[in-house]
């Protein structure tokens, strides 16, 4: 969950946002000015940032002008995958997951940060699809296709009483195979897990094909990254009536986060450690 980058890296986009408005005036190219920007911003998805709470606090602004610069630069694919990916995570780890967290205490509060968290992902899949659709049929983004076919699947997952959306969950399969065939490693585990999930999620889908997937992921992933671990937890444990598996692979987890902490880690962190703590609703 490579979340937003703050700090410098931030400011030094902002100082080049506005050298380059001013530029505007001058005899430079506008679109060429919008593309170098869209670049810049595009790269910020990757930049190293572990405080959780400054990119929660920071990424609506850095959303809302990479969509814009987007709609401006529509063929700039490494734009496409960091809003589709930052629309999608900014969803999961301070929309939908902060909805599962109150849900017992204001229902009414939870259901609309649920709605709100499928706006998100309905939102990152129209910029994801758009993308695809533009790129070229000879080679498909990996990425781009991953980052559109897990906000694709959640966005289904919270819309379960609205039959039309749910009737597209094969597309995003389809899509996400797309990108399996393409390069089955991606994202350090990334991929395989939502494969993993995906397979448990279609009708008649089979459980140990979805195992076969979330241990891959875990073997991808290695000592680096906690979502693997933490996907199969809740998706093979919990259904499964195995608490003592779910707090191994839980505690790992949190082993994990803690030495390698960055943005992606410390959501799967927060989330490691709620779950365990509320292990006897679950079992």
């Amino acid at each position: 969950m490579a979340l937003p980058s703050l700090g410098y890296s931030l400011l030094r986009t902002l100082m080049l946002v506005l050298c380059l408005t001013l530029a505007l005036g001058a005899c430079s190219p506008r679109q060429l000015i919008i593309d170098g920007v869209a670049n810049e911003l595009a790269s910020q998805g990757a930049a190293p940032e572990d405080d959780l709470e400054l990119a929660r606090e920071a990424s609506a602004f850095y959303l809302k002008l990479s969509e814009s610069l987007l709609r401006s630069s529509p063929g700039n694919l490494r734009l496409a995958e960091s809003v589709t990916a930052g629309f999608t995570q900014y969803a999961f780890a301070f929309v939908a997951f902060e909805a599962e967290k109150i849900e017992n205490r204001d229902t009414r509060k939870a259901k609309a940060l649920r709605e709100r968290a499928a706006r998100l992902y309905a939102r990152a899949q129209r910029h994801g699809m758009t993308a695809l659709e533009r790129s070229s049929p000879d080679g498909l983004q990996v990425g781009l296709a991953y980052w559109t076919a897990a906000a694709w699947g959640s966005w289904i997952a919270l819309s379960k009483h609205d039959p039309e959306i749910v009737a597209q969950l094969p597309q995003v399969i389809r899509l996400a195979q797309q990108a399996w065939e393409v390069d089955p490693d991606w994202g350090q585990g990334a991929l395989a897990s939502l494969m993993g999930s995906l397979e448990l999620s279609r009708p008649g889908g089979s459980r140990a094909a979805a195992l076969h997937h979330f241990d891959r992921a875990i073997v991808l992933a290695g000592e680096q990254v906690a979502g693997p671990l933490v996907t199969k937890a809740e998706a093979i444990a919990v259904p499964a009536g195995d608490r003592a598996g779910f707090e191994q692979l839980l505690q790992r987890a949190i082993a994990i986060a803690t030495r390698t902490p960055n943005l992606q880690n410390e959501a799967m962190l927060a989330r490691a450690r709620w779950l365990l703590a509320n292990a006897d609703e679950l079992f």
